[in-house]
């Protein structure tokens, strides 16, 4: 029967649906008048009455630096779907929304706003008020567009790494890391950007797959007397390879591998100005490769062989340093590029640095902190940019001195500062690092007990966490919290203990922060015993890595978690770029400090992507602002106002541990879906209009069919759980989608709405189906709640009068229990009962529609169906119990059953369909005869069940008399 009424006399006797809850969202001005209840009010309650454990998700802060994107909003919801199924799991959720509010990034936007300023001119106290003034504005603006997005948490006090206690508790992390021997000071190759100014660790890093460089084949001359050693001619040369040119004023020596086969060849070749003859020493296995880059004709003859043992020792003149250098043993030289001789800068490289130490060669670096060449590097390079015009002039003496054999470019991954997208070097400074070699075993053993989503997650953290041995803390920026170390300013010896790191956490906790460390004097940060000594100390300028700033956010937990004996917090969620941030230097420091992982699972998200697949970035104008999808653009009609609610759903029912994609056609397809529930609550809500305790009918005298909703119900409500409680909310969105379209609408909805509309008020049949639908309102509505909040407060409001009516008058759905299911309800036998009567609605749903098809019928009930099947089989004994049931179940005015030997009229106006249908683990041939109904269609109920045209059915009739 149609939900919309009948024009007859009788229209007013049938219980059609009646509620205010509208059918369209209108979602931008509603979502508002319930998100004050299910956020700030809902945290405070949730605190002080529920009565379960206490649950941490700790939020890994995202740099106070700009507008929020897609990903952000990703994100947060992830967290406040996880920490709303918590509370409704009876658990106290402490969340403490978190900003990192130092760093680069915010230095470097805060600086733009200066426009035509001189950036350098301007003293570190300047900076850092501007940094710091920025760092709040984006503060204010996100935390506005979070509490849009109805992230619920402790929004009035949220922890910001720029708080003074946050960066004293911090020290205090450095402190103790002092103390187990983890921090020391060295000059050696570091990441540096030149485009930022300031070492780099690897998790800053991103490596561009397109970067060109220019590799350069090029000889450097033996001495005579190592020429003469392996029996080749004055002037013979070590032929090396290098894809950084601008590296060779550095060369120091040249490495070989000592099990790997040189040979000295000769090359003769015709040029312009006349044939040449000379002498290389080149790998063996590389020799195709260097005879292919020499001119048409060359002619190149293998003189001796040698082993890499056999070059060791010998020595060679670096050209651009006019240096006499050796050739050195190393296991890491390979032959599957280049020349098998490996040019080595101990100032440019980890290897090399390695290699240097283990020889006792010092270290060259001719180039400063703007990635130009100092003076150091000779008046032709001096000044020039090592990435550009330096690296060309290195080419040009190459070629002026005779000794380039051949140049091409190379394309190739090369790292990249991941916040100008500026190519970096490596450039040996004196840097602070944290020695992870001691730290990483421990801390890898740390996670072991760990949780980690997806599982695939585990191996992606190890690789970090084990695959590095040191950790460069120190940048060299103003705007972030100082590396606490004063140094002699005689000797430059640094003073780093214990006390003198406490000493200055306490100074720099009672003064205002670390702006302190800019504005007062050295002496305010000497210990009384190192005062009026008759050494002068001063303050370090180096800054700590943001990353030590966020992983030791931990420790803000230290005094709020209940559980002190392991990981404070239950949940660490962020994107799986995380597993070499925020996961890594969090693990490293709590290690370091306590022993232990900080978190007790970790779970991971993939990135944003458009409609066609690429990740959102602001070079390709793809990025997506979340206001844009929740208030529309100014065209409605192209840019629809969605509300926060469908991206919400958006968010929890897709896969976010691969990358998500959101564009305008999905987000038509979920405001489809969001649709849909609403219809669906909407029915529900409806025909529990006027529904009081009174008519609620017991489980055991409910009607067959819906106990099974409830079994299915229960079922439902079990495997949700199961999804939430393993952070996969794709998965119980989809198990809403399912029950939603195929349990209730196109089933349960479909069969109930007869005697819902037609039967007498009191009827039980009626009663009972209210009595399911009250059940399985209740629980669909605490499924939807964690996902989209909004409609869960919704639907609750509307929901008032019946539910105040049996007790729950909580203001809030969040206040109610996740699982309102009960294990009565667990009946597998009547389960398998109404799996088969559904095979059978299926096999009757195609002869009715050849029926409609053939123009025999127009609706279902004007149909009737005979069905044949053996009887004694059990399906058919299932058949003939249900035989007064089964005309609502396929939804006709009659149906019967017959034996399968039963005469079978198949007349004309019959339509058949018949399979053999699996039931109780047998298939059992049925056949279903379809026709239309001799009989008349009733007025009231529109069943073709009246013995004459215009008269009520008998049903009917009892109603009206049950009304008058």
């Amino acid at each position: 029967m149609s939900e919309k009424k009948s024009k007859n006399l009788y229209s007013h006797t049938l219980k059609l649906p009646k509620t205010d809850f509208p059918l369209r969202a209108d979602a931008v001005r509603r979502e508002k008048l319930f998100r004050e209840r299910c956020t700030d009010q809902l945290y405070e309650w949730q605190l002080k009455n529920n009565p379960g454990p206490q649950f941490i998700l700790h939020d890994g802060p995202p740099y106070a630096n700009g507008d929020l994107h897609i990903g952000h909003f990703m994100n947060k919801v992830l967290k406040d779907i996880t920490n709303r199924y918590q509370v409704m799991q009876g658990r106290r959720v402490l969340y403490i929304p978190g900003f990192d509010g130092h760093g680069l990034p915010i230095e470097q936007k805060a600086l733009a706003t200066l426009k035509d300023r001189d950036h350098e001119a301007l003293d570190p106290m300047e900076i850092r008020k501007l940094a710091r003034n920025f760092a709040l504005k984006a503060v204010a603006k996100q935390t506005k567009s979070f509490k849009e997005y109805a992230i619920m948490g402790d929004w009035k006090h949220p922890y910001l790494t720029l708080d003074p206690e946050y960066e004293a508790n911090q020290l205090e992390i450095f402190r103790k890391m002092v103390e187990r021997g983890f921090i020391y000071r060295q000059n050696k190759p570091v990441f540096w950007s030149p485009s930022s100014r300031t070492a780099l660790a690897e998790a800053e890093l991103e490596y561009n797959d397109s970067h060109i460089s220019t590799s350069v084949y090029v000889r450097f001359p033996l001495t005579d007397q190592s020429s003469a050693k392996i029996g080749a001619a004055p002037g013979a040369g070590l032929l090396i390879w290098t894809t950084t040119p601008w590296t060779l004023p550095a060369n120091c020596a040249v490495a070989v591998h000592p099990d790997l086969d040189y040979c000295l060849v000769e090359i003769s070749e015709d040029t312009e100005s006349g044939s040449r003859t000379y002498q290389l020493v080149v790998g063996a296995s590389r020799l195709e490769a260097v005879q292919a880059l020499l001119p048409e004709g060359s002619l190149a003859v293998t003189l001796r062989a040698f082993k890499g043992r056999d070059l060791s020792g010998l020595t060679y003149c670096s050209l651009l340093r006019d240096k006499e250098c050796k050739v050195l043993p190393a296991d890491y030289v390979t032959e599957e590029t280049g020349t098998g001789l490996v040019h080595t800068a101990p100032g440019h490289g980890k290897e090399d640095y390695e290699l240097g130490m283990a020889h006792g060669i010092g270290i060259v670096s001719p180039v400063d902190d703007f990635g130009r060449f100092t003076s150091e590097a000779g008046p032709a390079l001096a000044g020039k940019s090592v990435l550009s015009e330096g690296n060309l002039a290195v080419i040009d003496l190459l070629i002026a001195k005779g000794v380039l054999l051949a140049q091409k470019k190379l394309k190739h991954s090369y790292p990249y500062d991941w916040r100008t997208k500026q190519p970096i070097i490596q450039r040996a400074t004196p840097q602070w690092f944290a020695n992870v070699s001691e730290l990483k075993n421990t801390a890898w053993e740390s996670v072991s007990n760990v949780t980690v989503v997806p599982e695939s997650g585990r191996r992606r953290l190890k690789a970090f966490v084990t695959g590095r041995s040191e950790w460069c803390i120190s940048r060299q920026r103003v705007w972030g919290v100082p590396i606490p170390v004063l140094y002699n300013a005689q000797t430059g010896e640094p003073l780093l203990t214990s006390e003198s790191i406490g000493h200055i956490a306490n100074v720099i906790r009672t003064n205002g922060g670390s702006d302190a460390w800019w504005r007062l004097p050295a002496e305010e940060f000497l210990l009384p015993e190192y005062q009026n000594c008759g050494v002068e100390y001063i303050k370090g300028t180096d800054t700590m890595d943001v990353w030590f700033d966020s992983g030791s956010s931990w420790k803000l937990l230290e005094n709020k978690a209940e559980s002190t004996d392991g990981a404070y917090a239950d949940v660490y969620l962020e994107g799986s770029d995380q597993h070499r941030g925020w996961f890594q230097s969090s693990l490293l420091t709590s290690n370091a400090v306590r022993g232990v992982a900080p978190y007790k699972a970790l779970v991971t998200h993939g990135f944003t992507l458009d409609e066609q697949g690429r990740k959102m970035s602001k070079s390709i104008g793809n990025t997506l602002a979340p206001c844009s999808v929740i208030e529309g653009g100014k065209d409605k009609k192209k840019e629809p106002a969605y509300g926060v609610d469908l991206l919400r759903l958006l968010v929890g029912s897709t896969d976010y541990t691969q990358d998500v994609s959101f564009g305008p056609t999905i987000f038509a397809g979920f405001s489809d879906i969001i649709r849909k529930i609403r219809g669906t609550v909407r029915f529900m809500l409806g025909n529990l209009d006027g529904f009081v305790p009174e008519m609620a009918v017991p489980y055991t005298e409910m009607a067959s069919i819906d106990r099974y909703m409830l079994h299915e119900l229960r079922h439902f409500k079990q495997t949700a759980k199961q999804s939430f409680d393993k952070f996969e909310y794709y998965r119980a969105m989809q198990l809403l989608n399912n029950f939603t379209n195929t349990t209730l609408s196109a089933f349960y909805f479909d069969i109930s709405k007869d005697r819902l509309y037609a039967n007498a008020a009191t009827d039980l049949e009626r009663r009972s189906a209210q009595t399911a639908l009250y059940h399985v309102l209740i629980n669909y509505t605490t499924v939807l709640a964690p996902v989209t909040c909004h409609l869960a407060e919704e639907v609750w409001q509307f929901f008032g009068p019946v539910r105040d009516a049996f007790g729950k008058d909580a203001f809030s759905v969040f206040m109610e229990k996740w699982d309102q299911t009960s294990d009565s309800w667990n009946d597998a036998a009547l389960a398998e009962e109404w799996a088969a009567l559904r095979k059978i609605r299926g096999l009757a749903n195609k002869a009715i529609e050849a029926a409609r098809q053939g123009k025999a019928i127009g609706s279902s009930l004007d149909a009737e169906l005979d069905i044949y099947l053996p009887l004694e089989s059990r399906l058919g004994k299932l058949l003939k119990s249900y035989e007064k049931e089964l005309r609502q179940v396929c939804i006709t005015s009659r149906a019967e059953v017959h034996h399968g030997s039963a005469a079978i009229s198949e007349t004309a106006d019959a339509f058949v369909q018949e399979d053999a249908i699996s039931a109780f683990g047998v298939e059992v041939g049925v056949k279903v005869v379809c026709r239309r109904s001799s009989l008349h269609k009733c007025p009231r109920c529109w069943n073709l069940h009246s013995d004459h045209a215009d008269a009520l059915c008998r049903r009917c009739d009892a109603a009206i008399a049950s009304v008058a």
